[in-house]
């Protein structure tokens, strides 16, 4: 994975809205492309989720204000930047599984880059790096190697820079179904500004909670969560957001299907 905040890009979260006979065509082509990391059916399919990276404002702009206005039957846009992420990214390794007891996830768990003093600016091997390794995240060195035509020494240097200022980090991506967690919703949270950064790291505790970041737009906190049943939603919505002093108000859609995880594969 990158943390594309070191490198001075954003990432933003984009609401589709859509009549129901193009949702799935919608979201198939958004996940073909390369600057889209997740993309999801929500609402009864009449809306189509998706987080995205462009690598520059044109790429932001093309889409943004371009393409997406001129599809057909789509029946509203609404992007919403992520300013902070609480959890999730750099900060959600293991993703709350609970495989391992606290000692042994701190025996594995990489120490915490510095905070970045500057951008940082990504050369032609780092891009081949980054390229292969989010195509298979157990590469090993030789085929990083092929994949940037460097030495074995060049490659690991480049390698281990790119870890050692946080750019490149290692995530866990699992399927949640089959460990019973069968319900996965995003909720869009209105958060008085005084208590944001107290809701977010309370949020960032729960265990449902697999990511939560500060975005611009009405709601000004997008959560991702995942819970056995619809019952277990309710109860967290009710028990656990509800006690959050700082929420004014919620919006909660179910996710129905997740097209694309990191990396779009046809089926």
């Amino acid at each position: 994975m990158t943390d594309d905040s070191r490198l001075g890009r954003d990432i933003w979260m984009v609401r589709l809205g859509c009549t129901p006979n193009v949702a799935e065509q919608l979201a198939l082509a958004l996940a073909k492309r390369p600057d889209t990391q997740y993309v999801d059916l929500v609402s009864g399919g009449t809306e189509v989720l998706c987080a995205m990276r462009p690598r520059t404002r044109q790429e932001r702009d093309d889409l943004l204000l371009e393409r997406l206005h001129r599809t057909p039957r789509v029946t509203s846009v609404s992007a919403h930047c992520i300013l902070h992420s609480f959890y999730g990214g750099p900060l959600g390794w293991l993703r709350k599984i609970s495989a391992l007891d606290p000692d042994q996830e701190a025996a594995l768990r990489p120490p915490a880059a510095a905070a970045p003093t500057a951008t940082l600016v990504l050369d032609a091997v780092d891009e081949a790096l980054l390229a292969a390794l989010h195509r298979d995240g157990r590469a090993a060195l030789a085929e990083l190697q092929k994949a940037t035509g460097q030495s074995e020494a060049v490659t690991r240097r480049h390698l281990e820079r790119l870890r050692a200022t946080g750019v490149l980090y290692l995530a866990v991506e699992y399927d949640y179904e089959p460990l019973g967690h069968g319900v996965g919703a995003m909720c869009w949270l209105t958060v008085a500004p005084h208590a944001l950064a107290q809701t977010g790291r309370a949020l960032a505790g729960h265990p449902e909670v697999r990511f939560a970041g500060a975005v611009t737009g009405p709601a000004n906190v997008a959560l991702f969560m995942v819970c056995r049943t619809s019952s277990d939603l309710y109860a967290y919505l009710s028990d656990r957001i509800g006690a959050l002093t700082g929420v004014q108000s919620a919006e909660t859609a179910l996710i129905l299907r997740r097209v694309k995880t990191l990396t779009y594969l046809p089926r």
